[in-house]
């Protein structure tokens, strides 16, 4: 299957410090910039949600729809999404990514976007090892997740 990823990025978070950063320039990974006018279609995609049921048999196949934010922006971006999106959560996993907050704890089950993207492909039955390339975290988040592997 073509890969076809639609993400809705926050302008405001630094590309310096994004996972993501390295999808840029992959072919099929498409971002979108939010501005609060914005009206983003994704259609049927699945997008991510830790709050939604997990992913299953019958999402197979779907195409998938991220949104990189703070947290707290997430609300304001979500605005933005027209369409009937599925939301689904990911099974439980580890990140590799040693995240830091000065102001609030980060979840106990959070992942890095890239690892969250990684996952969902694979449990949406198109595998991508292509999208760890650039991951500096990439072994190590594999190591911990099994699963993912092969």
């Amino acid at each position: 299957m073509q890969r076809d990823i639609l993400i809705l990025r926050d302008p405001k978070e630094s590309w310096k410090r994004c996972s993501l950063a390295p999808l840029r320039a992959l072919e099929g990974v498409r971002f979108v910039s939010y501005r609060p006018d914005l009206r983003l279609d994704v259609g049927d995609r699945v997008l991510l949600d830790p709050a939604a049921p997990e992913l299953g048999e019958s999402d197979r196949g779907r195409r998938l729809f991220l949104i990189d934010s703070s947290w707290r922006r997430l609300a304001a971006l979500r605005s933005t999404v027209v369409g009937h999106p599925v939301a689904r959560s990911l099974p439980p996993m580890r990140t590799a990514y040693p995240r830091r907050s000065r102001t609030f704890d980060d979840p106990e089950a959070g992942l890095a976007s890239i690892e969250a993207l990684f996952a969902a492909c694979h449990f949406l039955g198109h595998a991508d090892p292509q999208l760890l390339e650039g991951y500096h975290f990439a072994r190590e988040f594999l190591d911990l997740n099994p699963e993912l592997a092969g």
